[in-house]
């Protein structure tokens, strides 16, 4: 549902379902019709465009053919404009001319942001521009039918409405016919092979392909056929649009889906690349206990937030006069006293503001478990921290109901509005999304207090066995509209399982998988418009995406199914390759709050921190799924670009949404969803630095810390890493084994070329100068670790240098924000240019060679980039972390991106303040610099 209340920050519409991915439309009918001189609907051929598309609908639903039922009827999909409300443009294009006299459209009104129009006529192209055509009558615009419009006949390519918005409502429409003058032309049917894809070796891949005649005669053929590749192809049904095809041998495949009309053939092609299946078994997760850090960079950011941001979520959380974001601990004191039989007040916020609560429970845990080394603020801090937990965890369990469901919204629910748990018409409501995050938050409470304190952890076993008891097979089917519970569930079995043994936990991981495995019939936005193995191209809303792609990634280690393994590569590949910003940030906003088209990436992203964090999450799973380091390269440039700096140096304000052109920071949001989650993610230092075998350690990220990583090869180990990357490339290592072992220690190899979107020059990859103990050794490259194996003991050091350089980065062509520009790269970290450095940053950045320059008098110290200007002033580039930290008083309330509703409810409606004021007006900062 697009609109206020559905395609906002969680929103969701059960039933909702989009175009079918795989139809064959036959035309019999129509042919009977021209030959009989009735007029032919010539929209099923025709190709639509639009200025504008709403998230979770999609163009081709209006020429599918396919009648509504009423005006609210999405069951075959639905085109939509939101939450745009002027005057908007839907364009057909046909390959020859068609001639018409009428057309007729069905509008979509979902009675929330998408109404009637205020008027529309229509336009054809007479060769060099738009011409209004000539009709009698305005046509009327009414719901729940047709509207009509005749017209003096027309012939041309291209005809198109013009549709006049109110000024409040955006529009929208399920079908829009155009009917032929005359016999119409032969069209050659309209054939889509679907997405490029990959498939794991031995596996299948689901051919949803799409045929559609206009005059379909008896003999006119369609089938697939292997165009190119290393290996045989099996089709189930070479005949079918809709079928699976299978692979004799590893490499790339092209496939083609071949139709005809009349002898007018047209084909569409796909790339299908064939993989080898992963390790036979995952690596093993390093879970984030007490540890210290020893870093330039990372000790103070992680001082920053936990002295100043956490207590400032903390603060945020107890109040209970808060314009926007309301909704922190008072939720869970008035379901308390519900559940108590006691008067209570409503809920207040939105249904999923438990989610603040319990990251900030998590990120208090972890913050805890960061080694205060004496200094006086943080021991402060953590002490305050520590009577927070006590203050909390008991409001917070109060709340749980007797079985173990905990959402204080539907406890303090009006029972007419929802009146089950689980209950399809509720599907927005966040049960799963707040529930996963609860889980979560237990996990690292019982690792913070060495499973001393069960408190949050029986409570977290607790609510997955009253979900466990009521959804499953035999029991009710269903999937939530914000997808985190599956991931949840999946760290949590898989904890449990290491906590009490082999098999306990397991519950929770089938569960997590059936939740998956339900989705399906729904919208793209939430990515239930397919079963998650037949899902082949990141769409939607971008949060919601990245959790169920490290949802999938979980599932598909944890069974081996090649199903959920092709899947996951395919979104992989396609997010990565297609949709990914040189910062390693996903979501466009091209959709709300999600992915665009291939190739999509305005410089005014949005790149959620919510998705950041996510994607940290997607990328961590299919390294320990394949053991290859190519996906904590990524997880590493996600991490120091994206995420590292959502948060202000001070750690005061905080990000949304961290676009490539300034940021808007503030001290809270109409939708404060990331407050918890930024912390949380920045502070499992130790998870992202380290995987493990049961004889092998990966180093992943290179932080100064000293982490133990639990067992390996039968004894404990301890790792500590000496080095000022990422300003310094230089890397020591010291292992620490309890007992003398042989295991191998793998040395993340990295390589900057992460993405076939960016193009880095010099080229920067590998580690030089390894030695173990003083002594040059020979290594194997595994997967692009450097593998060390040997014989250990404590105080033996690995060192080795990390080549750094100044890098200048070109985006494809493809995207046309970044054609004619160049990003600025030093190791890890992309870089901006502000206005706070040069008076001008729209100039053009000269071919003198730039450096690297120590600035210890910047920003808190930082790897600046010299160089020059076309005009021979010097530029400076600071990281992207550090950008907009001198731009003026921040505002306190952020949430005025009128594109964005973020409230799926309803409840707790509000607006931000006004964005934060400026000292400079006009474009502050850019990542992209023009050449």
């Amino acid at each position: 549902m697009t609109g206020p209340v559905a395609t906002g920050r969680r929103g969701f519409m059960a039933g909702m379902a989009g175009v079918a991915g795989m139809t064959v439309v036959p035309a019999a009918a129509a042919a009977r019709s021209a030959t009989a001189g009735a007029p032919v609907n010539l929209a099923p051929v025709a190709r639509p465009t639009s200025g504008h598309v709403s998230g979770d609908t999609r163009l081709t639903a209006l020429n599918s053919g396919k009648d509504p039922a009423n005006s609210g009827d999405t069951t075959n999909g639905m085109f939509g404009t939101w939450p745009a409300t002027d005057t908007q443009t839907i364009e057909y294009t046909w390959d020859v001319p068609i001639t018409t006299d009428h057309v007729d459209v069905y509008w979509w009104v979902d009675g929330q942001g998408i109404g009637l129009p205020k008027a529309w006529h229509v336009e054809y192209w007479d060769g060099k521009r738009f011409q209004r055509t000539r009709s009698p009558a305005a046509p009327d615009v009414l719901r729940d039918r047709y509207n009509a419009v005749r017209f003096e006949p027309v012939t041309t390519e291209r005809l198109r409405l013009v549709v006049q918005g109110d000024g409040k409502l955006s529009i929208g429409a399920l079908q829009w016919r155009v009917w032929s003058k005359g016999a119409p032309p032969v069209f050659a049917p309209a054939v889509v092979a679907g997405v490029d894809r990959s498939v794991v070796l031995g596996g299948a891949t689901y051919l949803q392909g799409k045929a559609t005649w206009l005059q379909r005669g008896a003999t006119d053929p369609l089938g697939w056929q292997t165009v190119s590749g290393p290996g045989a192809v099996t089709f189930a049904d070479p005949r079918a649009a809709a079928t699976t095809a299978r692979f004799s041998a590893a490499g790339d495949y092209v496939l083609r889906l071949a139709a005809s009309a009349s002898g007018k053939a047209a084909a569409s092609t796909l790339t299908v690349r064939v993989q080898a299946p992963p390790p036979e078994r995952r690596l093993d997760v390093v879970y984030t206990t007490p540890y210290s850090i020893d870093s330039p960079l990372w000790s103070a950011r992680a001082k920053q937030l936990i002295v100043n941001w956490i207590p400032h979520c903390v603060a945020y959380c107890e109040r209970t006069d808060l314009p926007i974001g309301q909704g922190g601990l008072d939720n869970f004191i008035e379901a308390g006293k519900a559940l108590r039989g006691e008067p209570h007040d409503k809920h207040k916020g939105y249904v999923f503001a438990n989610a603040w609560v319990h990251q900030t429970i998590e990120s208090i845990c972890i913050a805890l478990m960061v080694d205060a080394q004496g200094d006086a603020e943080i021991l402060a801090a953590q002490k305050a921290m520590r009577a927070t937990l006590e203050k909390w965890i008991p409001i917070v369990l109060a709340a749980q109901e007797p079985d173990g469901y905990l959402q204080t919204a539907y406890t303090l629910a009006d029972r007419q509005q929802w009146p089950t748990r689980w209950n399809p018409g509720n599907r927005a409501d966040h049960e799963g999304y707040v529930a996963g995050y609860f889980i979560e938050s237990a996990i690292n409470h019982h690792t913070l207090t060495g499973g001393k304190d069960l408190r949050l952890y029986d409570a977290a076993k607790k609510l997955a066995d009253c979900w466990v008891a009521n959804i499953g097979p035999g029991k009710m089917a269903w999937f939530d509209g914000h997808q985190e519970m599956e991931q949840a569930l999946v760290r949590f079995g898989r904890f449990v399982n290491d906590v009490e043994g082999q098999g306990r936990g397991d519950a929770y991981i089938a569960l997590a998988r059936f939740l998956l495995d339900s989705r399906r019939g729904g919208s793209e936005y939430d990515q239930s418009h397919l079963p998650p193995t037949q899902q082949y191209e990141a769409v939607g809303h971008a949060v919601r995406a990245v959790y169920f792609y490290s949802g999938m990634a979980d599932i598909a280690a944890e069974s081996r199914d090649t199903d959920y393994q092709s899947a996951v590569l395919s979104l992989w590949d396609n997010m990565v390759n297609r949709k990914y910003y040189v910062t390693g940030g996903v979501g466009s906003g091209d959709t709300s709050e999600g992915f665009g088209g291939d190739y999509a990436l305005r410089n005014d992203a949005y790149c959620e921190s919510c998705s950041s964090c996510g994607l940290i999450f997607f990328q961590y799973k299919l390294n320990i799924a394949y053991h290859d380091a190519k996906y904590a390269d990524l997880y590493e440039e996600t991490m120091y670009n994206a995420l590292l700096g959502s948060v202000d140096l001070p750690a005061r304000n905080f990000c949304y949404t961290n676009p490539l052109v300034d940021t808007e920071r503030t001290a809270w949001h109409v939708c404060p969803c990331c407050v918890g989650n930024i912390p949380r993610t920045l502070l499992m230092l130790p998870t992202w630095s380290y995987a493990k075998a049961p004889n092998a350690v990966f180093v992943n990220m290179f932080v100064g810390s000293t982490v133990n990583v639990g067992e390996v090869a039968g004894t404990t180990v301890e790792m500590v890493q000496k080095t000022d990357y990422p300003w310094d490339g230089a890397v020591g290592i010291t292992v620490n084994p309890a007992q003398p072992r042989r295991f191998a220690v793998h040395v993340r190899v990295p390589d900057r070329k992460t993405s076939e979107l960016y193009t880095s020059v010099p080229a920067v990859r590998g580690i030089g100068g390894l030695t173990v103990n003083g002594t040059p050794v020979a290594v194997r490259i595994e997967r692009g670790y450097a593998v060390i194996e040997r014989d250990w003991t404590a105080g033996d050091r690995i060192d080795f240098v990390v080549p750094l350089a100044v890098q200048r980065v070109v985006a494809s062509d493809r995207i046309d924000a970044t054609r004619g520009k160049v990003a600025l790269r030093y190791g890890p970290m992309i870089y901006n240019v502000e206005r706070a450095d040069q008076a001008r940053i729209d100039r053009k950045l000269s071919g003198a060679p730039v450096k690297p320059v120590w600035r210890s008098d910047l920003l808190g110290g930082v790897m600046a980039i010299e160089g020059k200007w076309d005009d021979g002033s010097p530029m400076v580039a600071i990281p992207n972390y550090a950008r907009m930290n001198r731009v003026g008083v921040t505002a306190t309330f952020g949430g005025t991106d009128g594109g964005v509703n973020y409230n799926p409810s309803g409840a707790g409606e509000a607006v931000g303040d006004a964005p934060a004021r400026r000292d400079v007006q006009g474009r502050h900062s850019q990542v992209w610099l023009n050449v």
